[in-house]
């Protein structure tokens, strides 16, 4: 044998035994009887770091940080899907819950149509009790993925349906309409048949919470044992923390410290899914306020399974990922390289939603417009040029015209909160999600095997080593290229 064959077959044995190592030690390491999968979605680190140093400016304290931003264990994720660069939720979720790419629009499915075994159900084979809570409509992509699977994000009537198979023991979120049928009495529904599936989740024992009037009930509700929730409390989305009424919804830490109090009573332990669903939305409108209140309240859903891991240090997995970045969103414009915060602070709604599609939205009064923009927007000293940018803008609206430029929003909308964005020396590359890695944070049993440069698919891939559960098809077919190489 010449001494470059043996050369090889040293490298690739050497390769073998490295591997063989490295998945026995995250397969042979402690399970955590209790995970957390925070997915924020839409956040990358620029979302991360404004919400922060939104947070310091606002109290004058310097040295403070998100709690997801205080973990030890960090790590940065690459997110393309199977056919592009720049996924979608439904393929990143898809990667996030089972391990495996696939095209943008697909549910927990190969491209070819296989179904691909989630997080959960392995869990659930396990023992494990399972929870998701998002502020998106509970059949919307990051949710649908962990309990369901279909070739279309957008069949979310046949999502919904599919939920009742799915074995998770707590739902809250939004998008009641896909759970009730046609015609209800007690609110509007999406769906085109007469099935009642939040009914069969009554009857199949689940406590039921339906609209925002059982935002109470929801709030009262405490278990008495291992129960089961489903909680869907608005006709779509939960609305964005800026605009969120406390009186009529939760928030989503409020939601995850419920599905804690439920899904600790189980004996075998849980995984939950946590979505900060809306930074996404607010991103895609360019919205720095909506993405900034979003993104901490993600973090206070955080801080509450944070409070939980205090009390079990040595039985818990708490992991913070986003599926994708959006907007393409970047701090310091131009040559301004200071942020200045104080610009969003007397914002008091949405331009992704209220000034698109709400009470704020131009309808041709603009002198209501403006006297709107000041009072909830601070906006109340224009400057030539930046009044001029809104007139053109609203001559756009006022014409009927669709022009492009826009990403398909309100031009009004849209010029204002870049008028906001450039004011605080912020900027957005994109009205759709970017190619650009996302950041990974973790503490608790396990973290450390989370860092590092990593595909997505590898978070989900170390998540069902470390739990004990089927290994995936990936990690199988990394071995059998060793061995073979090997071999020749």
């Amino acid at each position: 044998m010449c001494k470059m064959g043996f050369r090889r077959i040293t490298v690739v044995v050497l390769a073998l035994v490295l591997g063989l190592s490295l998945l026995t030690g995250v397969a042979g390491a402690k399970a955590p009887k209790y995970v957390f999968y925070f997915i924020g979605d839409g956040m990358g680190a620029a979302q991360r770091q404004a919400a922060e140093y939104y947070l310091r400016a606002q109290t004058g304290n310097e040295d403070l940080k998100l709690v997801m931003n205080q973990f030890p264990v960090a790590g940065v994720n690459t997110t393309h899907s199977a056919d592009t660069l720049v996924t979608d939720s439904a393929a990143a979720g898809t990667a996030l819950a089972t391990g495996y790419k696939t095209n943008n629009g697909m549910i927990s499915q190969l491209p070819d149509g296989t179904n691909v075994k989630t997080l959960f159900e392995a869990a659930e084979e396990k023992g494990m009790a399972t929870g998701i809570v998002t502020t998106t409509r509970l059949t919307h992509a990051t949710p649908a993925v962990f309990a369901s699977h279909n070739r279309t994000r957008g069949a979310e009537n046949e999502i919904a349906y599919d939920f009742l198979d799915s074995g998770v023991d707590f739902f809250a979120g939004g998008g009641y309409r896909h759970f009730v049928p046609q015609n209800w009495k007690w609110g509007k529904s999406k769906r085109k048949d007469d099935i009642n599936v939040a009914q069969e989740f009554y009857e199949q024992g689940y406590n039921i919470f339906l609209t925002e009037y059982d935002t109470p009930k929801f709030r009262d509700y405490r278990p008495k044992g291992q129960e089961k929730v489903f909680a869907a409390l608005t006709y779509s989305h939960m609305p964005y923390e800026l605009d969120r009424d406390d009186t009529k919804v939760p928030s989503l830490a409020e939601m995850t410290a419920k599905a804690i109090e439920v899904l600790k009573k189980y004996d075998n332990g849980f995984i939950l899914m946590v979505e900060g669903g809306r930074i996404d939305h607010a991103c895609h409108a360019n919205d720095p306020a909506g993405t900034i209140h979003d993104t901490l309240a993600f973090d206070k859903a955080i801080a509450e399974a944070y409070e939980f891991y205090k009390e079990h240090p040595d039985e818990t997995l708490i992991v913070v990922v986003g599926d994708h970045e959006t907007g393409g969103f970047g701090l310091g414009f131009g040559k301004n390289y200071f942020l200045k915060m104080d610009q969003l602070f007397d914002i008091k709604v949405t331009t992704a939603d209220v000034l698109n599609y709400g009470a704020g939205k131009y309808d041709g009064n603009r002198s209501k417009f403006y006297s709107f923009i000041a009072v909830n927007l601070g906006l109340d000293d224009l400057t030539s040029e930046e009044k001029t940018k809104i007139e053109r803008a609203m001559n756009i609206v006022d014409a009927g015209k669709k022009v492009k430029g826009y990403g398909g929003y309100d031009p009004v909308a849209i010029t204002v909160t870049h008028i906001i964005s450039e004011r605080a020396n912020m900027f957005w590359t994109t009205y759709a999600h970017s190619g650009s890695p996302v950041p990974l944070s973790a503490i608790g049993v396990g973290a450390e095997k989370l860092g590092g440069f990593k595909d997505n698919t590898e978070v989900a891939r170390v998540l069902f080593s470390l739990l004990g559960l089927q290994p995936t098809k990936v990690a199988s077919n990394q071995l059998d290229s060793l061995l073979m190489a090997a071999g020749n």
